[in-house]
């Protein structure tokens, strides 16, 4: 063996090993402690319906959900149970045995009071922010059709807007200024690797950014024939879109207006406690919503939009007028939205109020419709509002899901 050949392998086997990507600077625990954050944001991302709908925040005004995630664990080999089935490797079986899945022979199921053997499982009960749960649910959400209005707003951020030799530390262009150092020292001048006329760094301006002022009224009908379940339904709905939008946009109005005969402006805390009786006229609560976004909320300044919850019911002689409110109150929104909370048994004919949306709809109007049946529909109502895919289906479509 020559010598060359020699000095080569010996050099390779003093090298270190390759580092595979970041993720093997870490040490096992760091590793399985990625992984158990990820499996636990998995699992709440997965239930998030679930999670939305049995979050009971609006009359106790928690700020965190109870969420029951599986505990993990490593694979390991595990002995069976006395009374588990036999099979392939597990005892006395020959060839052509039909093979069964393991059961124990005392489950204990059904027997109330009764101790019993058998493994069991285990869940923790893990405690989220409601912000958290809103960041989950709003993942690429947002409101349609917004418009800059107006020109420049009292709204502005910092945008980077190249460097300069002095500046705070903590705006340090590291990689500018070793290419600045690399620079210099390909002049061949015996200069230290790094000085201070190296040195970059980034410059900050203030950006005024254009007016996307958006105001949201939520309309919420408390006539009689909305039962406890209906409002809580709406109103979970509500608190949900509302901790959404709060999050997304800076310059944000809601507006409450509640109606039954009559409608009425109110606060958050006194919208989401208000209950009513008497009948249902749907063009009160409209007509409420467009005299306020006339006399406050000019449209050529901000975005408007409806959101409207009801259970579809309508005096039969208000159907005229509620079409003629709503029609107005949609030359002024950017998008109305209504939801219609039906019974768990899903009706076979459309609704008074339904109908009046499928027909402002198909007129090229800008609403969307959703029906929720249940509180696990709560999710899939504000992803169906919010998210452009779902708005652009229901335009091709035509109609409401």
């Amino acid at each position: 063996m020559s010598t060359e050949s020699t000095e080569e392998d010996s050099s390779a086997a003093a090298a270190p090993p390759a580092i595979n990507g970041w993720y093997e600077l870490f040490s096992r625990g760091s590793r399985d402690w990625l992984r158990h954050g990820e499996k636990v944001r998995e699992a709440v991302r997965d239930h998030l319906p679930q999670i939305v709908a049995g979050a009971d925040i609006i009359n106790h005004g928690a700020r965190t959900v109870r969420v029951p995630v599986r505990l993990l664990e490593h694979y390991r080999f595990r002995l069976r149970t006395g009374g588990q089935t036999l099979g392939v490797g597990q005892g006395d079986v020959k060839p052509g045995d039909v093979l069964g899945q393991p059961q124990n022979s005392e489950s204990g199921q059904g027997q109330k009071g009764a101790g019993g053997t058998e493994r069991g499982g285990i869940e923790l009960m893990l405690e989220f922010k409601i912000d958290d749960i809103v960041d989950w649910l709003w993942e690429e959400l947002k409101l349609p059709n917004l418009q800059p209005r107006g020109g420049a707003s009292e709204q502005s951020d910092w945008q980077r807007e190249g460097w300069d030799r002095h500046g705070a530390r903590s705006r340090l262009d590291r990689r500018r200024s070793m290419r600045e150092a690399a620079k210099r020292r390909a002049t061949g001048a015996a200069i230290p690797t790094l000085i201070n006329e190296d040195l970059r760094y980034r410059q900050l301006t203030r950006r005024r950014q254009p007016s996307t002022r958006a105001v949201v009224f939520f309309l919420l009908d408390v006539s009689g024939s909305m039962t406890d379940r209906d409002r809580h339904l709406a109103k979970t709905f509500f608190f949900w879109v509302a901790a959404g939008l709060r999050r997304e946009y800076r310059a944000l109005d809601i507006v409450f207006v509640a109606h039954t005969t009559e409608s009425w402006e109110f606060s958050e805390a006194d919208f989401f406690n208000v209950v009513g009786a008497g009948g249902t006229v749907a063009s009160a609560g409209l007509a409420e919503v467009r005299r306020i976004a006339e006399a406050r909320f000019a449209p050529s300044g901000c975005n408007l939009y409806l959101f409207y919850a009801s259970d579809g019911d309508n005096a039969v002689d208000d159907r005229v007028d509620a079409r003629r409110e709503l029609d107005a109150v949609a030359a002024l929104t950017r998008y109305a939205g209504y939801v219609e909370i039906a019974p768990s048994n899903v009706r076979s004919v459309r609704t008074e109020t339904m109908r009046m949306f499928d027909e402002a709809a198909a007129e090229g109007l800008p609403i969307g419709r959703f029906s929720i049946s249940s509180s696990d529909d709560i999710a899939g109502a504000v992803r169906h509002f919010f998210s452009s895919e779902a708005q652009d289906a229901e335009t091709a479509a035509g109609g409401a899901p």
